[in-house]
C-alpha cells in the first residue's frame, strides 16, 4: 500500500489579497512546502489540483455577478492568470501529477479535475497502487471537504491535516471536518 499527499488549491486567489483569499492561506503554503521538505520521502506520489476556469463564461453557472458565496461566486482561478497560479510560496518542485478542474464547471473537488494528459485522479492513484491519501490546502470548508469525499467515496483512505488547510469560515471549516470523519475520514493536526 502506498501513501500520497494531494494539495488542494494552494492558488494566488485563495490566498490573501486573492478574489477569494482565505485568511492564513499564504502561511499553509509556506507550511506545505515545510512539511514537504521534512516528510516528502513518506508519500510515494505528490498531486496537485488547481481551479482552472474559463474566461469567457459562467462557468455552468459558478461564477454570478451577484454571488451567494455557497453555489456562486466573483470570478476567481481564471486559466492562465496569475490569480490561477500556485502561490509562490508553495515549492512546486514537490509535485509530481497536476490535476485541474472547473474548466468551464462548477467543480469542487480535486476527483473532478484531470491531468494534462486526460488522466482522472483515481486512475492515477489506482495506477500507483494508493490507497492512503492525506489532504492538505485551500479550502478546508468546500474543496478539501469536496475531496477528502470524493477520495472516500471511492474507497481510497483520507487523512486531512488540517494544521495544512485554511477555511472560509470557522463553523463551515468544523462542520466540514465532522463530515469527514463521519464518512470513516481521520482528520490530525498534521
Amino acid at each position: 500500500m502506498a501513501r500520497a499527499l494531494l494539495i488542494v488549491d494552494v492558488q494566488n486567489d485563495f490566498t490573501e489579497g486573492g478574489a477569494l483569499g482565505t485568511e492564513g492561506g499564504a502561511q499553509v503554503a509556506r507550511d506545505i512546502t515545510t512539511h514537504l521538505r521534512e516528510h516528502a520521502g513518506e508519500y510515494s506520489v505528490v498531486l496537485a489540483s488547481r481551479d482552472w476556469h474559463d474566461a469567457d463564461n459562467d462557468n455552468g453557472g459558478h461564477f454570478a455577478a451577484e454571488p451567494d458565496y455557497v453555489d456562486t461566486w466573483p470570478r476567481h482561478c481564471i486559466a492562465g492568470t496569475p490569480g490561477a497560479d500556485f502561490h509562490p510560496d508553495l515549492d512546486t518542485s514537490f509535485i509530481d501529477v497536476e490535476v485541474r478542474k472547473g474548466q468551464g464547471a462548477p467543480h469542487y473537488s480535486a476527483f473532478q479535475g484531470v491531468t494534462d494528459a486526460g488522466q482522472n485522479l483515481i486512475d492515477v492513484l489506482a495506477s500507483r497502487d494508493v490507497e492512503d491519501l492525506d489532504i492538505v490546502g485551500i479550502a478546508t470548508d468546500h474543496c478539501v471537504r469536496a475531496s477528502a469525499l470524493d477520495a472516500l467515496e471511492a474507497g481510497v483512505q483520507v487523512r486531512v491535516l488540517d494544521g495544512l488547510t485554511s477555511a472560509v469560515g470557522k463553523e463551515s471549516r468544523a462542520a466540514a471536518l465532522a463530515e469527514i470523519r463521519a464518512a470513516g475520514g481521520e482528520v490530525v493536526d498534521r
